[in-house]
């Protein structure tokens, strides 16, 4: 039986020597991510149902690279600290995509639930179903001479259990709801949510999952798209500027994730579970967003409208379009470090970083990484 404390010892591995070097052997041959766009790496735009544009990807790919981000997100931070290369979409096929190290099924606009009017079709339940698709395609290759060929661009066979799951999905399930539904409703239904996301574990543990990584929904009532729609009431804002409701319904949603990691962690024994509290990273980096070198805290780099949030709904990053008789261009603002949103909707790869270091501490993790480390 696996050791229930493998996990922990891996992560304080990871946050031990994070600060002196660039990259630990975290023992984890491969990790396999589901998620949103926080922490898609091009599976959206491999559909071809988005395109991203320029100046999307400047900061380090000085192109688009398929995330919704100037730069890095937080699981590519990730990766990179466990020695591990950047995740490949599932559904890019361009260029001999390596999966060798893992694979990437997340995709902007997905939810838990599917969520009908999404762009994204890749709810939890078939970014799953990717996942079981890629292990029996891995598996059948084994046993044919081509296989061989392939096999250094593919997972090895014990690498679907001894790699790390990793999850950041929820925040579309709660902030769409919003749209139709009071917060009372919205709370109402997270059990039926969650009862989905635990299915979800279900038949990874059954495929041989055994190492999960799940993250908490950050503040979604900080998000500039959110303050600009629901909040035109000030009253409806907190003393930071963000929407009440929606941070309560992300805490709600928080609450219950965490009581499901606890009963999944009760109920496979053999497993392992660290739970991470992104909203109190994030809400944190908000509130004092000066004592990290952030000068705009709730305004998009790359949006339009000017001050205070630089935001509109009609048009997106890098789109080119007639507003008011008037073509306008978005373009990104002059240095995207100094803000903690890119788009309006996502946060910038400086913001990433911080929040990807502040994972890496073990502070915000349940069980936290340090509770059996020997002094």
């Amino acid at each position: 039986m696996a050791s229930k404390t493998y996990i922990l010892h891996i992560l304080t591995l990871v946050s031990i020597f994070l600060p002196l070097a660039k990259s630990v052997d975290s023992n984890f041959p491969a990790i396999f991510n589901f998620g949103d766009s926080n922490s898609d790496t091009g599976e959206l735009v491999a559909t071809g149902i988005e395109t991203l544009l320029p100046p999307n990807g400047q900061s380090y790919f000085k192109k688009p690279s398929g995330r919704y981000c100037d730069g890095r997100l937080i699981i590519d931070f990730l990766v990179r600290s466990m020695d591990l290369p950047f995740l490949n979409a599932y559904l890019d096929s361009i260029g001999t995509p390596n999966f060798r190290k893992g694979c990437n099924f997340a995709a902007a606009a997905s939810a838990i639930r599917p969520i009908t009017g999404s762009a994204s079709p890749f709810s939890l339940g078939i970014q799953v179903a990717q996942f079981q698709r890629l292990k029996a395609r891995v598996l059948e290759l084994e046993l044919l001479p081509k296989g061989k060929k392939l096999g250094k661009h593919l997972p090895k066979k014990d690498y679907f259990e001894k790699g790390l799951y990793t999850f950041d999905i929820g925040q579309n399930d709660i902030a769409s709801a919003f749209f139709s539904k009071s917060l009372d409703q919205i709370i109402a239904s997270i059990p039926e949510i969650l009862a989905e996301f635990e299915t979800g574990i279900q038949k990874l543990y059954e495929q041989g999952a055994r190492n999960f990584w799940i993250h908490n929904t950050g503040p979604l009532g900080c998000l500039p798209q959110n303050v600009a729609i629901f909040g035109t009431n000030k009253s409806k804002l907190d003393e930071f500027g963000c929407v009440s409701q929606h941070n309560q319904g992300a805490k709600a949603f928080n609450k219950q994730l965490l009581a499901l990691s606890k009963k999944l962690e009760g109920k496979y024994l053999d497993a392992n579970f660290a739970y991470v509290d992104i909203f109190t990273i994030k809400y944190n980096l908000i509130a004092n967003y000066s004592q990290y070198g952030f000068e705009h805290p709730i305004r998009a780099c790359c949006g339009y409208g000017g001050p205070p949030l630089n935001y509109d709904s009609r048009i997106s990053c890098g789109q080119t379009k007639i507003l008011n008789g008037t073509s306008v261009t978005v373009k990104g603002c002059s240095d995207s470090s100094k803000y903690i949103s890119w788009d309006g909707i996502h946060y910038t790869q400086a913001a990433n970083e911080h929040v990807s270091s502040e994972i890496l501490t073990g502070k915000y993790s349940d069980p936290p990484f340090f509770q059996n480390l020997m002094f």
